[in-house]
This record gives C-alpha cells, structure tokens and sequence, in this order.
C-alpha cells in the first residue's frame, strides 16, 4: 500500500489542530499533554496515518517535549494501555507465593533496564545483571532487539548456544506459568506491545532518535507489579526527567542513573551521577500497619511518602578498581556477547575481570534499591560465609553488601541455575 493511500484510511484522525500548536507556540494556546498522550493512543490503535504519526514525532523533538517528564508519564501510562493484558489477580498470587521478603525487599517484581543510545556500545550490561539478581529478586526484565547497538537484549538471549530461551513464547497469557516455575522471565517487546507496529516502520524512516527511545523503559508490561527498577539513561539532563516522570507514575524505589562519560549504566571507569526515588513512613499516616492491608495508594492518607536524593557513585564504593571503557567494549556481534554472558554464569572468568566487575556494580545497584540489603542477617545457602557488609556509602547504600551477594549468585551458580530454568520454561510454552 502507498503512503497516499494508506493516509487515505477512513479509521484515521486527524490531529492537525495539536500538530498546529507544536508547530506554532502561542501561550495563549499552550500544548495540553493529555493532548499528546491522546495521539499516542491513537498510533497504538492504528488511527493516526503515517504521516501525522511523523510530523508528531518530529515537532515533539525539535520543540523538546520529548523530554518532558509529564509528556514521558502519560505517554508511557498510554503504552501500557495499549499493551496486552495481563491477568493481574493471577500474576499477584505467583509473586506472593513465591517472592521473598528480606530486608526492606517485600517480594514484588523488579527490572533493569537503559534507554540505549550512548554511542559506548558496551557489552550488554542490564540483560546480564537481570539474570544474576534473580537468586534474589523476582525479575521482570523488559527488553528488545537493537535500536541504537550492535546487540540488543533479545539479540544476545536468542543467540544463546546450545539452548536458547524461546522469548517469542513468553505472553501476557502464560507469563504466571514461568514466574511459579522460577524468578526470571523476559519481557519481549513486540509480544506484549503490538500497537507498536504502527509505530516502527515510521521510527526507522525518520532515522532520528524520538519519544519511544525515552517511554521503552517506562513501559514494562507488568508495571503495576514492579517494586523497584534501575533505569539507566544516557546523558545528564535526562536524570532529573526521568526521576520526575517515574515519581509521577507512582514509583516508590526506583534509582535513575547516568555515567559521567554520558552512559546509560553505572560506568566502571569513574563517576555516576544517580537520582534515587524511595519510600519513608509517612507521620500523618494513623491506618493499619499490616503490610497486606489493601489501599496504600488509594488511601486519602498515604502510608509513605517519596523522597528524592541526588549522589554520586564510584567503583570504590562497591569496594571495586576501576576500568576503562576500552575494556568493556561491546561492539560484538550478539553470538559474541551470548557467549561472554554464559562464561558470567558458569564462573568462567576471574574475579577482577573488567566485564564481571562492571556487570557486578550494576547488580549491585538493583540490590540495593529493592532493598535487600537492608537485611541483617545473611541465609543465601552453600559458599555464604553470612557475613552481612552493613557499611554504607553515598545515598546511604550498602553497595559493598550488594557486590557480595551478587558475587555470591554467580560463584554459587544460583544465577545460571535460575537462567537455565527460564530457557526450559520458555521452550516448554506453547
């Protein structure tokens, strides 16, 4: 079908009127964000034409409310509207059932996950630390092909030799089937957002990096499920945004953070700037204290409240050196780094490894986050000394305690264990 004719379909609407306000600022006429968020759920519905889906894309980057933290909220919130439904009684029962509570970690599910577009091409970092923290937590990780790398979280899962996972097979229908089974599941995009269709044939004409860059790592299926989430962005002026547009979905323990070389991880070689969202006791609150009672959100008197703190890491603050970026150079092709993540898990490599120290901090950071490592007392089974490391560094963490647990999942094998559970799950579904 032509471009002309497929503008030409009678289902699209016209948005022109907001095409005309981005177009043409006036402050008397200001850009509502419902507005916008409202066009994007047209895309997701396939009745925005092409044309108008790019000249929205476009105008949103050019004007800079691409970067917006209200315009990234509600655009994202309408992603996952659009997004195949999953069960959430059942999916709720699997997490309680088998989600466990340590620390200030109360079971729930948790991801890790960057915006991409760093130009470091690093080695897949997030994937990695994702299946190492599942001893641990129940991970959800979200994830895709390439947009901006040479080796996108799917890429690298499904060249994973001898059996690969099936990711095409996880849904929103059978994804409680893989959590009653084990903590890791993988997220794949297209499966859980098939509105994005529309969306993509647009994306990669324009050839510029647009909103959908920025709304990926906001619009995990199941995040009405998420405890805590690590979200990676790649340049400064993007961490305050997204700390702001992840406040306003409802996050409670979540930790953006930004190398200082512009990387969308916590870098090896020096500094991190991080912006940290967590829960406290809210004074005010007098209800029940019970943590199953219903209605935290919904009460007029929230039981906590969320505050925001802004630090800096260092690899000396996980109690590791540092390395430079050269040595964690992931300009691989996916079968390379399937490769160099399965050595992560079979405890292949040495303990002072450039690529296992930089994935380590990384896991150390979700640990962190969720909680975990608030714990007292240590019962991770055979190789744990039970020695808790209870010093705290910047924003009060106890990252140290975090590189040893993560440690621990690789040295053990409970984070292979956990991986090779997923790959048998996900080839058993139909």
């Amino acid at each position: 079908m032509s471009a002309a004719a497929y503008d030409q379909k009678p289902e699209h609407v016209s948005i022109s009127p907001l095409l005309q306000k981005l177009a043409y600022p006036n402050q008397e006429l200001p850009v509502d964000t419902a507005d916008i968020a409202s066009a994007f759920a047209l895309i997701f519905e396939d009745r925005l034409s092409a044309i108008q889906t790019a000249a929205l894309l476009t105008l949103l980057h050019s004007t800079g409310k691409d970067r917006d933290a209200e315009v990234i909220a509600k655009c994202s919130h309408r992603m996952r509207e659009a997004a195949l439904q999953v069960d959430e009684a059942t999916l709720k029962q699997v997490i309680k059932s088998r989600g466990k509570n340590e620390g200030n970690y109360r079971g729930g599910l948790c991801d890790i996950v960057g915006t991409g577009g760093d130009s470091h091409s690093t080695f897949n970092i997030s994937t990695t630390a994702s299946i190492i923290a599942s001893p641990f937590l129940m991970m959800a990780k979200h994830g895709n092909r390439a947009q901006t790398s040479f080796s996108g979280s799917a890429d690298v899962l499904n060249a994973v030799s001898p059996v690969s996972p099936n990711i095409s097979a996880v849904s929103a229908q059978n994804i409680h089937q893989v959590y009653a089974e084990t903590n890791y599941a993988f997220l794949f995009a297209p499966n859980f957002h098939p509105g994005m269709m529309y969306a993509n044939p647009v994306r990669r004409g324009l050839g510029l990096r647009t909103i959908f860059n920025l709304m990926g790592p906001l619009a995990n299926p199941v995040d009405w499920a998420l405890e805590a989430r690590v979200v990676g962005v790649a340049y400064q002026s993007l961490g305050p945004v997204f700390a702001e547009a992840l406040r306003q979905t409802g996050c409670r323990k979540t930790m953006v953070v930004c190398g200082e070389e512009d990387m969308d991880e916590i870098s090896c070689a020096g500094k991190t700037n991080c912006w940290k969202l967590s829960e406290y006791p809210n004074p005010a609150y007098t209800g029940p204290t019970d943590d199953d009672a219903s209605g935290n959100e919904e009460e007029e008197t929230p039981r906590t409240l969320v505050k925001l703190e802004t630090f800096q890491l260092h690899p000396s603050d996980f109690g590791l050196p540092t390395h430079p970026l050269s040595a964690v150079y992931g300009r691989k092709m996916p079968k390379d780094n399937a490769a160099k993540l399965m050595s992560i898990l079979r405890n292949e490599l040495s303990p002072d490894d450039p690529i296992l120290t930089f994935v380590l901090m990384n896991v150390a950071s979700l640990l962190v986050t969720s909680g975990i490592c608030e714990a007292e007392t240590s019962n991770m089974g055979a190789g744990d000394n039970g020695q808790v490391i209870t010093e705290r560094g910047p924003g009060g963490g106890r990252w140290k305690e975090g590189v040893r647990r993560a440690r621990w999942a690789v040295e053990s094998g409970a984070a292979l264990h956990s991986f090779e559970k997923f790959i048998e799950i996900s080839n058993r579904l139909k």
